[in-house]
């Protein structure tokens, strides 16, 4: 409200140093009258009174008494009645009688006191509450009421009127100061605590609804206070207006309950790991009116839709009709109905302008090809290491029209760290021990490989930087997962290689065991992860996209496949991730040996003389014990690490089986991954 005041108009000096323009001139000090002084009568000023009223008798006094009732009831001093600041309260004032007036009368007339304490009390909140600064709310309150003096002041000049043709008596007066009585008198209270609090905008709103279901008892004061609300209300639906037609806040004084941080771009999107430009840029803030509380989420979410739909240079505006215009509100709740119609035709347009002319099911679905490697097997490592470009355009990827938003990088920390370092409240929750876990002490390139994906506006709301983080640590998971799988591969290659050698019995059919063992358990991780999480949440998330109603829905959707695929993919479980940390780096350590130890295991030398001789008659007895103490030196290493990883495979059932209770997904991968060890 403040950065609002600062740019209005200010109320030229003279209309306040002035004060017969703005109805402070009875507040002024007034010198005390010499009957006044002379008696010692406590007023401060009974101006022009040469005699005490106590002098006539009591009809002469009646009239004059009405005369200067007449004059109060309009904030000008009488005769015998003044107008007295109290003291210690600068807009309080109290009106007095001259002491020798008759008792009956002056009972009569302190009856009518608080009616014209009223009008003047009125009377200076509209003079004050019509400056700029006070806002559109305000004004449109202030003018309300001055429509209502217009009224009062009219009343006044007919009693006059009636007075100066002799027909008016004290107790007329009374009696048809009745009516206005009860209205004035809620007004002032109103009025009252709206100076007292310096209400504004929506303050001001909620006050006067407040009283008027307080004064349910009085219909005729209630309708006046709902049709004060009625007029005050005016301005401020007409800026609701605009918001959910337009999608623009015409809010000069801040008045509106909804709050634009201009310092949030829509390009921090792919940037911003928060994403805080959708949930921030424009937000609910404290003061919304009672008649909106219900709806504020939707009033706030429809401006959004049109936001985006006009920073995407797509002109739109909500169809509105003399049937749908927002000017009134009323029991009949006509207003929520236009509010929720436009929320639904706003939903509907950008909803159809992301999927049709953005294509975000078309641009999911190729993040999904490479990020979650549904198409990997069609790219080799090889390209994807030096030009993933060249590789992207040799491939099936190359049918892919958002192929060219593709990006690779390398990443400064390993998968575990990654995981750390994301900041949902759920996710923080889950991987609370993730920064306990052991930092690998040499982070391959492989490892931190990664592909990343570039995302334009509007897309970028649904696909933001935490989103593409999140596909990111999936894809570094399955990547490197891929990599252990084509190492044993290879591995297994060796050990074909040598099949026509008869080597039953011997440390390389035991290790040919073990590869086929640990290709068995990362194949079943992978078909795990592939065919039980990624594709079956991506057809749950692509069908429910299909029936979304809104981009909300659409995020909730697209988020939530992402955290339950994480945790799916025990990126979110620390023990579960750590043992197959450890059982992949055996599997890689060992592949990385195969050459090795096949080589050790027989004389290489002599494989192509086996076919003119013996492999016994052609060895030395020193050569012999040579090779003896390798194939010693083989067994062991082989024994070693199929006891590793036979331990390593068998202390991951009872982690499987207790967190399967908790989690019941994983009982898939128990089934598919414990099989493992039962061939060995």
């Amino acid at each position: 409200m403040d950065s609002a005041n600062s740019s209005c108009p200010s109320t030229p000096r003279w209309n306040v140093e002035r004060p017969f323009l703005t109805g402070r001139f009875h507040q002024e000090s007034k010198a005390m009258s010499r009957f006044a002084e002379a008696k010692g009568l406590s007023m401060e000023s009974f101006s022009g009174v040469d005699k005490a009223i106590g002098c006539f008798d009591a009809a002469v006094q009646e009239l004059i008494v009405i005369d200067d009732l007449l004059s109060a009831m309009v904030a000008i001093e009488g005769r015998y009645i003044s107008i007295k600041r109290v003291r210690g309260k600068e807009d309080s004032v109290t009106f007095l009688v001259d002491p020798s007036m008759d008792l009956a009368l002056q009972e009569l007339a302190k009856k009518i006191f608080p009616l014209c304490e009223s009008f003047l009390m009125i009377s200076q909140f509209v003079e004050s509450r019509s400056q700029f600064k006070n806002g559109l709310v305000n004004h449109a309150f202030a003018a309300a009421l001055r429509a209502l003096l217009l009224d009062y002041q009219a009343m006044v000049a007919q009693l006059e009127h009636q007075f100066q043709l002799g027909r008016l008596s004290i107790q007329g007066l009374w009696f048809y100061c009745q009516p206005m009585m009860g209205s004035m008198l809620a007004l002032s209270i109103v009025i009252q605590r709206a100076s007292a609090n310096n209400f504004s905008g929506s303050a001001v709103l909620n006050l006067l609804q407040s009283q008027a279901k307080a004064m349910a008892g009085d219909n005729a004061v209630r309708l006046l206070l709902e049709k004060m609300v009625q007029c005050a209300s005016n301005a401020y639906l007409g800026i609701l207006e605009r918001w959910v037609y337009e999608g623009v806040i015409d809010d000069p004084y801040g008045e509106f309950f909804i709050v634009e941080n201009k310092s949030l771009q829509k390009e921090s999107l792919t940037q911003d790991y928060d994403a805080k430009y959708w949930r921030q840029r424009y937000s609910l803030k404290d003061g919304i009116p009672s008649f909106l509380a219900n709806i504020a989420g939707t009033i706030l979410t429809t401006g959004k839709y049109l936001n985006v739909m006009r920073e995407c240079g797509h002109t739109v505006q909500v169809p509105v009709s003399e049937n749908s215009k927002l000017m009134t509100f009323g029991s009949n709740h006509h207003y929520l109905e236009c509010i929720k119609a436009a929320y639904d035709f706003a939903s509907s347009e950008l909803l159809n302008l992301i999927k049709e002319k953005y294509d975000l099911v078309g641009k999911l679905r190729s993040i999904k090809h490479y990020l979650l490697l549904d198409q990997l097997d069609d790219i080799s490592v090889e390209k994807l290491q030096s030009l993933l470009d060249l590789a992207l355009r040799t491939t099936a990827a190359a049918a892919d029209p958002c192929h060219e938003d593709l990006t690779c990088c390398v990443e400064r920390s390993s998968l575990l760290k990654g995981l750390g370092a994301l900041k949902d409240v759920e996710t923080i929750r889950n991987i609370s021990d993730v920064s306990n876990l052991e930092e690998p002490l040499n982070v391959t390139g492989l490892e931190t490989f990664s592909l990343s994906y570039k995302v334009q506006w509007p897309l970028s709301i649904v696909i933001s930087r935490k989103a593409l983080r999140k596909y990111q640590l999936i894809f570094r998971f399955l990547f490197h997962c891929k990599h252990v799988d084509r190492q044993l591969c290879g591995a297994w290659q060796v050990h074909q290689g040598v099949r026509a050698l008869n080597m039953r019995g011997t440390a390389i059919s035991r290790s040919s065991l073990l590869c086929r063992s640990m290709l068995k358990f990362i194949n079943s991780l992978l078909h795990y992860l592939t065919f039980e999480v990624l594709e079956p949440n991506w057809h749950i998330m692509h069908n429910r996209l299909q029936s979304a109603k809104s981009i909300d829905e659409v995020i909730q959707h697209h988020d939530f496949f992402l955290d339950k695929c994480l945790r799916e993919c025990l990126l979110l479980l620390p023990d579960l991730l750590k043992k197959m940390e450890r059982l992949k780096s055996l599997c890689l350590q060992y592949a990385a040996a195969t050459q090795w130890l096949v080589s050790s295991s027989i004389d290489i030398p002599k494989l192509d003389e086996s076919s003119h001789g013996s492999l016994g008659n052609s060895r030395s007895p020193s050569r012999a014990l040579k090779l003896s103490t390798r194939n010693a030196a083989v067994t062991d290493s082989i024994l070693k690490f199929e006891r590793e990883f036979n331990a390593e495979l068998q202390s991951l059932g009872p982690i499987l089986s207790s967190s399967s209770q908790a989690e019941p997904y994983l009982t898939h991968l128990a089934q598919w991954i414990l099989g493992a060890g039962k061939d060995q």
